[in-house]
């Protein structure tokens, strides 16, 4: 079983933590909820962080001459120069961080769709567009495992999320040890999980770990850092992940029978139907790996890419709901 590092995640406060939405009100998530054994939250409310109690009147973000403003249509108070002066000085004030779980629709948090009005009266929007402090995230950490709680209900995004996560932390880990021997067993054991993300990034990071030219080892993990955020940065396509599946199961094929094979090729075409999660999948090759003592592929990420217990979520959570790409 693999052994993960603690991400570092900066989750709003709201999201299980504390009754601090604008209404008093907690939100629940359950990915949040499995996510506290494994994760070091660092909860946070910026609309708290600036002076606004619980309860309090609703902020917005408003139109005003061209230029978006957080306001308070109630006592048409301006926070926006507050919310910025602290989004810029508690981001800069991490340390350490791999990612972010924030509020959907938040002005303050959101990510993407909050609303935007023309005026403090308005009752329709007039747009769309990230909140004041979910921007300053998106600007200042834009290869970090970033999202909402409500996307973060459809399975593929949540496992692309988790999948980053992981990785990030595991590779800031081997950051940490500032030792090339770490850089290359991160890259060995990443090799079919990267292979799944891209083939174009994972040929300039075996390039980057070759060392031709002997570089120090700062400047080698700052460089596959950057091929790395690249890498992960979109999830790969189904049929991107199937692909890998069959490749790994080619080391056993000598030893599968004509029954086994057509088994696994018939559950990886149900995968690629979105019929079936890729936990599936993996619970079926690394039984193989016991079973032929691949030790090579046991240390392979892409069959534990986070720890097992999050794998629950993708049965305790609808497999397929709504339209979260856009």
């Amino acid at each position: 079983m693999r052994v993960f590092p603690r991400p570092v995640v900066v989750v709003s406060e709201c999201i299980t933590f504390a009754p601090v939405r604008y209404d008093g009100q907690i939100i629940s998530s359950e990915v949040v909820e499995k996510l506290k054994p494994h994760v070091d939250f660092i909860p946070i409310c910026p609309e708290v962080s600036i002076g606004l109690g619980v309860p309090r009147e609703p902020v917005r973000i408003v139109l005003v001459n061209g230029e978006r403003r957080l306001i308070q249509p109630a006592t048409r108070a301006d926070f926006t120069e507050k919310m910025r002066a602290f989004s810029d000085s508690f981001l800069d004030s991490l340390k350490e961080v791999d990612g972010f779980i924030l509020k959907h629709g938040s002005p303050s948090s959101g990510l993407r769709n909050v609303k935007v009005y023309g005026s403090t009266q308005q009752s329709a929007p007039i747009g769309k567009g990230p909140g004041f402090f979910g921007e300053a995230v998106l600007q200042k950490f834009p290869g970090l495992a970033i999202e909402d709680e409500g996307r973060l209900i459809n399975h593929r995004i949540r496992a692309h999320f988790l999948t980053k996560l992981f990785a990030l932390a595991s590779f800031r880990a081997a950051a940490k040890t500032g030792q090339i021997s770490s850089l290359i067993r991160f890259h060995s054991e990443s090799k079919y999980l990267l292979t799944a993300y891209s083939q174009k990034e994972l040929g300039y990071m075996g390039k980057i770990v070759a060392n031709q030219e002997g570089k120090p080892a700062r400047e080698l993990f700052e460089e596959y850092k950057r091929h790395l955020t690249l890498a992960l940065a979109k999830t790969p396509s189904t049929g991107s992940y199937a692909n890998v599946l069959l490749k790994i199961m080619g080391y056993f094929s000598s030893g599968l029978s004509k029954e086994e094979k057509a088994f696994f090729i018939g559950h990886v075409e149900k995968y690629r139907a979105g019929q079936l999660p890729l936990s599936a999948l993996l619970g079926i090759l690394k039984a193989w790996i016991i079973r032929f003592k691949q030790d090579y592929l046991s240390a392979q990420t892409v069959l534990e890419p986070y720890p097992e217990a999050l794998t629950e979520l993708d049965y305790t959570l609808s497999y397929n709901v709504g339209d979260y790409w856009k």
